[in-house]
């Protein structure tokens, strides 16, 4: 495991987490990504410039972190891009069916112990594994 950081990964946890609290302190809402940004599809008055700024932050965060002498990962995309097209729009559909995404029932909804978020996370966990073995050990040889 070469890339075990469990320092960082407590540090950067607690910023997310610290964050999605006062997300919701101040603003009442939860802070899903895929709400924030399916917002902008419907925009309603002050709503947008608000998650314009979320959205601009959570990608502008990697940059601001890069200026700062931090290192990135090297990604390399092996996909085709049909692939990564259907990956998206299912991806879409799962997020619209479960009402929320990773961030939103992950972070918190677990955290206000919500059932609903309990058992939305644990399926994505669970087809997350699944479908890496299936596209890894079935298709992919």
């Amino acid at each position: 495991m070469e890339n075990f950081t469990p320092i960082s990964a407590l540090i950067g946890g607690a910023i997310i987490g610290t964050s999605s609290a006062l997300f919701l302190a101040f603003n009442g809402r939860l802070t899903g990504i895929s709400g924030i940004a399916s917002g902008l599809l419907s925009p309603r008055g002050t709503d947008v410039i608000w998650r314009i700024l979320f959205l601009t932050g959570l990608v502008g965060g990697a940059g601001l972190y890069r200026l700062a002498g931090g290192g990135l990962q090297e990604i390399n995309i092996t996909s085709s891009l049909s692939v990564l097209i259907g990956a998206g729009l299912l991806t879409g559909i799962g997020t619209d069916l479960g009402s929320g995404c990773t961030s939103g029932h992950g972070i918190c909804g677990i955290a206000r112990l919500s059932i609903r978020s309990i058992v939305a996370t644990g399926t994505f966990v669970f087809i997350a594994v699944a479908t890496f073995f299936f596209t890894r050990h079935i298709v992919g040889g």
